[in-house]
């Protein structure tokens, strides 16, 4: 690997100058441009990233309250809601009350909802092997372990 000293953008933060393109919140927004074009290509049945990552975890769960849920996905309150609300009305997610406590609903994946998980579990895999397309494996592992770092 390159000495990360002989990069121009390394040159430049020593001598005090600031370009844009070197910034990681630019670059990760360009790499997420990049990831969200090809999500949006290979995703079926329109999924949006927030409403595969709620089926996912739904399909992860036997049973969750929206609160979990949220949690799970990392998503808000107002945000969550809105995905389920709108999951629901496509039919891939129903609410049950819990058994255990009758005050509380829980969310299931409908039937529907596991035969398009499936689906979209497929092309998410695909989606991710097009976005890493340009890294070595060696990198993406690198890549992978860096921005869990990160994202904390």
């Amino acid at each position: 690997m390159a000495d990360l000293d002989l990069l121009p953008e390394a040159e430049a933060r020593r001598e005090g100058a600031y370009r844009l393109e070197d910034q990681v919140g630019f670059l990760l927004r360009r790499a997420n441009q990049r990831h969200t074009a090809i999500f949006a290509e290979g995703m079926p049945h329109g999924l949006t990233p927030t409403q595969f990552a709620a089926l996912v975890k739904l399909g992860d769960e036997q049973g969750c309250s929206q609160n979990r849920l949220g949690r799970l996905t990392a998503m808000d309150v107002a945000t969550i809601k809105g995905v389920v609300d709108r999951l629901r009305d496509r039919g891939l997610v129903v609410a049950v009350a819990d058994p255990e406590d009758r005050r509380r609903t829980l969310l299931h994946l409908s039937d529907k909802g596991v035969r398009v998980l499936a689906e979209a579990k497929r092309a998410g895999a695909e989606i991710t092997e097009r976005t890493l397309d340009p890294l070595s494996p060696r990198e993406r592992g690198q890549l992978l372990r860096l921005l869990e770092r990160i994202a904390g």
